[in-house]
């Protein structure tokens, strides 16, 4: 049976956004503020470094039961024990990832245009990152924004889960998840939040009244789509 997994929020670490905290600490906030998939991406760091960092995030966030992803780096995730691997189109193909990693674990990857999203029914994959959905400043190389339309386009185009990603943050996270992602992706608007923690409980309730799973005492219902 395929692992469940909510990806409502993801939160995707830049540690120099988290400024003079602890990445952990910042961790540790965003989890009780309510994110769901925590994926490291450190670009900077030695390999012996990355792996020791993504250990103590996995002893952090496995007895919250959310999943660890590590970012482009097979070997990290291999070594530290983590949940899988996102990668790029120009990384490692996501079958060889596949192929290292195993059958369990989490394997996703970016799409920057519908025909590389229509291109991944047989590479194996758990969800696909799209985007940017809005212009951002985080990452250098993340091309052109697609905007909501096109994020529409390819949900009508794939039943494969999207997490999208690229400027999101609370004013305009309700219209993502209505145009059909399964979740969103953010990195400066928890990261770089003064009360990170307050951030991640303001995005994960706009993500769960966006997919109707709030009541009226606020509490979330479960039911949609887990993967």
């Amino acid at each position: 049976m395929p692992r469940r997994i909510d990806w409502g929020l993801c939160l995707v670490t830049d540690r120099r956004l988290a400024g003079a905290r602890p990445l952990e600490e910042v961790v540790r906030a965003a989890i009780r503020g309510g994110v769901t998939v925590v994926e490291l991406r450190e670009k900077e760091r030695g390999a012996r470094e990355f792996v020791a960092l993504a250990r103590r995030l996995r002893e952090i966030l496995a007895p919250a039961g959310i999943p660890l992803i590590i970012n482009d780096r097979v070997d990290v995730a291999l070594a530290s024990g983590a949940d899988g691997v996102h990668v790029g189109q120009s990384d490692m193909d996501p079958r060889d990832a596949r192929g290292l990693l195993g059958p369990k674990a989490i394997v996703g990857l970016t799409v920057k245009s519908l025909e590389q999203a229509k291109q991944t029914e047989d590479l194996g994959v758990n969800y696909l990152g799209v985007g940017p959905i809005f212009p951002t400043q985080t990452k250098a190389d993340a091309g052109a924004e697609w905007g909501i339309e096109k994020l529409a386009g390819v949900r009508a185009a794939t039943r494969r889960v999207l997490v999208a990603i690229g400027g999101i943050d609370s004013t305009n996270a309700a219209s993502v998840i209505q145009a059909g992602a399964d979740g969103i992706a953010v990195v400066s608007a928890i990261c770089a939040a003064r009360d990170p923690e307050r951030a991640a409980a303001k995005l994960r309730g706009i993500v769960e009244r966006a997919r109707g799973r709030l009541d009226f005492n606020g509490l979330v219902h479960h039911g949609r789509r887990l993967e």
